[in-house]
């Protein structure tokens, strides 16, 4: 037998381990069952109090005793965050922080309190990412609020700003001796989201992109290749796209490929739709093309229910942190029950299966059940494009 001591050296894989999830929506009914709620006065056309959701919620699933600690809403998530131990934890939040009363008059506002903010802390959060259709809805002074709560919390923050500089500028985050990740936030108007909103050399706003045409891809690769470091890893957090419906426009799909051919991004990490879409591995790196909501007051609310917008998933993505490489995806599937994060029954973890890998199967990926419950990937042979 050789003895160890005459192995050649084998380089130890430095390994990265990123959770990302969908639309984090803490406002409206959410943010009233929580210690220190906002005025639960509303703008929309038919329902005028926060207090209505929260109705609908208990109506649905039973009682919530009120108020809730601020780590109640993560439920079963916090336990997978113990288990995975990621190096950090990004999220879209897909509302503002503040007690501003200039709302914005485009039918449904979200805010919470900077009190009940202390929720993202509970549950360890890293980075917030801020472009999309909802950290306005409290106007610019309800945004400059977000970001300074934010601050305050030592949560890092990208999409949205004082400025165009501001907003535009990624979120770092050092991961030790792991290198750093930095984390750009976008938005479409596909998603919803006003183009007034969009930031200004000298006003506040979100970093907005109007298309997806080859000078807007030009110019957010430019940016990246500028502004990243030898190792760096990159996530491009995108706002893009409708709230329902699979199907992933040609143009989304050659925009995340050329952050990944012209970029090196490790992850593209779509959202705006209220359901889980297609995951891809294109050249060893992750798209997701929708995470679909995580956290929302949508229980008790009728209309799409076939899609299942109830269900909720947590994205573990292992990086190489040498190339950005995607190693493994861990997807535990979750469901909100009393505004809360619960582990949903085996047939639905089974449609949530079934659908997945259905609509990744378009782009050579498959997604696997393990033995835990979860949903991994693998890859085919991918189509071309």
């Amino acid at each position: 037998m050789t003895s160890s001591a005459a192995m050649p050296s084998v380089p130890r894989r430095q390994v990265v381990r990123l959770f990302l999830c969908g639309d984090v929506m803490l406002g409206r009914g959410i943010d009233q069952v929580l210690p220190h709620p906002c005025d639960p006065g509303l703008h929309e056309n038919y329902v005028r109090s926060a207090l209505e959701y929260v109705d609908l919620a208990e109506s649905a699933n039973g009682p919530i005793v009120r108020p809730v600690y601020n780590r109640y809403v993560w439920g079963a998530a916090l336990e997978e965050l113990r288990r995975a131990r990621p190096d950090a934890r990004i999220i879209n939040l897909e509302t503002s922080i503040t007690r501003s009363d200039d709302h914005e008059p485009k039918g449904i506002n979200y805010r919470m309190s900077p009190e009940n903010a202390a929720t993202l802390a509970a549950a360890g959060i890293d980075c917030c990412v801020l472009a999309n259709n909802h950290v306005l809805d409290w106007g610019r002074a309800g945004l400059l609020e977000t970001v300074r709560t934010l601050q305050h919390l030592h949560i890092k923050s990208a999409g949205a700003g004082r400025n165009l500089d501001e907003a535009s500028a990624p979120a770092i985050l050092p991961l030790a001796d792991k290198g750093r990740v930095l984390v750009y936030s976008l938005a479409s108007p596909t998603s919803g989201t006003p183009r007034h909103w969009a930031a200004q050399p000298d006003a506040a706003g979100i970093n907005f992109i109007a298309d997806l045409s080859e000078a807007t891809t030009a110019r957010v690769v430019d940016r990246l290749l500028r502004e990243r470091q030898p190792g760096d890893l990159t996530v491009v957090s995108l706002h893009w796209g409708p709230n329902w419906g699979y199907a992933i426009p040609d143009e989304q799909r050659r925009f995340a490929h050329a952050l990944v051919d012209c970029a090196g991004v490790s992850i593209v990490h779509g959202h705006s739709s209220h359901h889980a879409k297609a995951v891809e591995v294109h050249r060893d790196h992750l798209i997701l093309y929708g995470c679909g909501d995580f956290l929302n007051d949508y229980e008790g609310i009728l209309g799409y229910e076939h899609y299942r917008g109830d269900l909720a998933v947590m994205y573990f993505a292992d990086i190489d942190a040498a190339n950005g490489a995607l190693l493994g995806l861990d997807m535990i599937p979750l469901q909100v029950r009393q505004f809360r994060l619960v582990h949903p029954p085996q047939p639905d973890i089974a449609w949530l299966h079934q659908t997945l890998d259905r609509e990744s199967g378009k782009f050579g990926t498959r997604v696997i059940a393990t033995a835990r419950g979860s949903l991994s990937v693998r890859v085919d042979s991918p189509p071309p494009g």
